[in-house]
């Protein structure tokens, strides 16, 4: 259907914008290729109480089959990319190196750091690649390919604010999880949605999460 999307969960919080994404591209027929931080592992039990199994992943703990019956923005969304069946999830361990990410030569649709850690923004704009994830970032940057960073820290220092101002200047598209409250906020899904339709929005993936601005209820 198109070019995979690849996706990066390292160790800051926000989980849960993750989960969502991954399921949200899933259901809209897209290929992603996943890959997951030591420290990602580490919070997505802390926050979710979901056990990533990074030497034996098992898809099934992140994406699923159906879209839940109640779920009418999910299945809008499927609608709309005209996803007539569920896409593909294919994970690559952190420390793999000759993963298809890993090379400027393996096409993406863009890249999405969900969320990224401080470390793994550090390593990206720094060029110290030391894992998958960072390695992946560098190959989007060089190749002029989108790349989105969704961090997740307050407050910041000085040194992490020059670390997301180097990103900006090097291409990134740094996009802090900091959810809007125009579009009807009623639960904490609102929250989780908006973020995630930002994301969307970069990657020019069509989707029904959110009200936008000036359309009516």
């Amino acid at each position: 259907m198109s070019l995979p999307v690849v996706v990066a969960i390292t160790g800051a919080s926000g989980a849960v914008y993750a989960r969502r994404l991954l399921n949200v591209l899933y259901h809209s027929g897209y290929d992603v290729q996943l890959s997951i931080s030591q420290s990602g592992q580490t919070v997505f039990q802390q926050e979710l109480g979901i056990r990533l199994e990074l030497d034996s992943f098992d898809p099934t703990t992140l994406v699923t089959d159906s879209i839940p019956a109640d779920d009418l923005r999910l299945t809008e969304t499927a609608k709309q990319n005209q996803a007539t069946k569920p896409g593909t999830l294919r994970y690559y361990h952190f420390g793999n190196f000759m993963s298809p990410m890993a090379s400027g030569s393996a096409r993406s649709a863009g890249m999405v750091v969900c969320p990224c850690s401080g470390g793994t923004l550090a390593g990206i704009v720094h060029g110290n690649c030391t894992n998958l994830i960072q390695r992946s970032a560098e190959v989007h940057l060089k190749e002029r390919r989108k790349l989105i960073l969704v961090p997740r820290e307050t407050p910041i220092s000085l040194g992490y604010i020059d670390n997301l101002r180097k990103a900006a200047e090097a291409g990134a598209v740094v996009m802090p999880a900091m959810p809007g409250w125009y579009h009807g906020v009623e639960s904490l899904d609102d929250l989780i949605d908006f973020m995630v339709a930002r994301i969307l929005d970069q990657l020019e993936i069509p989707h029904a999460l959110m009200q936008r601005w000036g359309e009516d209820a």
